[in-house]
């Protein structure tokens, strides 16, 4: 496997240096062959991580694995959205974690406590809501880069280094909304499973994660509702984007971390 792992680094490499010198040189970069790398990143980062999470007892879930599916998760939105919106060089972002989410799932060593017994309905709410973390982690980033954009258009700097370097103000939010809508989905989808297959949310130590979580849906909720009727946008969408994301990552990977790293 760590054939592998070094095959699919190199490669994620490959593709963000030539992301960091075509946007430090102002140059095009070439879509179709660039996502085509890096997909084949994926694929082997892929085949890495699937043995370290499905073992022979249960689905293992540890910190570590949570960050290495976290960098894969965010390699794959990346792609889809480049399909269609002109985000190419927000890649210098995205390949930089899932090379160190992969890093950190290839040789961070947490305590093996696999999940058994699991019905296809908890499974698809794991799933779900790492995917929805992935995706909200993304528009956290996004909605940081839309507040330095907007921050050098207003001051009317001469060197605008966001401005120049990054898609246009438009296409910026236009995916920033793309994220949250998409986020949102599975976040609901992700809540509403769990919430069916869960029994005894006291006794299973999740009270905390549903309490953070539904916090966060409710802010991304009244976001999209105010972004639809009223035509929210550019720093309140942002400041949205960034507290809804803050609660969810505090019940996703705060706890987590607590319980793994810290009281293990």
């Amino acid at each position: 496997m760590f054939v592998l792992y070094l095959c699919s680094i190199l490669i994620y490499a490959g593709v963000g240096l030539h992301l960091y010198h075509a946007l430090l040189k102002e140059k095009s970069i070439k879509k179709a062959p660039t996502l085509t790398m890096l997909t084949l990143a994926i694929i082997l980062h892929g085949m890495v991580l699937t043995p370290q999470i499905i073992t022979l007892y249960g689905l293992n879930f540890n910190i570590f694995n949570a960050l290495s599916l976290t960098g894969i998760f965010c390699a794959i939105f990346f792609v889809l959205f480049s399909l269609y919106r002109p985000i190419l060089s927000l890649g210098v972002l995205a390949v930089p974690t899932a090379i160190i989410g992969m890093s950190f799932g290839q040789f961070g060593q947490a305590p093996y406590q696999p999940l058994t017994n699991m019905n296809l309905g908890l499974q698809s709410h794991i799933l779900l809501s790492f995917g929805a973390y992935c995706v909200l982690l993304m528009a956290f980033v996004q909605a940081v880069l839309l507040k330095l954009q907007i921050r050098e258009l207003k001051r009317k700097t001469r060197q605008r280094f966001w401005v120049s370097k990054l898609p246009n103000l438009q296409s910026m939010e236009s995916l920033l909304f793309d994220m949250i809508l998409m986020g949102f989905v599975l976040l609901s989808l992700a809540l509403g499973l769990g919430l069916m297959a869960t029994y005894n949310v006291l006794e299973q130590h999740i009270a905390h994660k549903l309490f953070f979580s539904a916090l966060s849906w409710l802010v991304f909720g009244v976001f999209i509702i105010g972004h639809y009727k009223q035509g929210w946008r550019g720093n309140r969408a942002a400041n949205f984007t960034i507290y809804g994301f803050i609660l969810l990552a505090m019940g996703f990977l705060g706890s987590k971390t607590v319980m793994e790293l810290i009281l293990s």
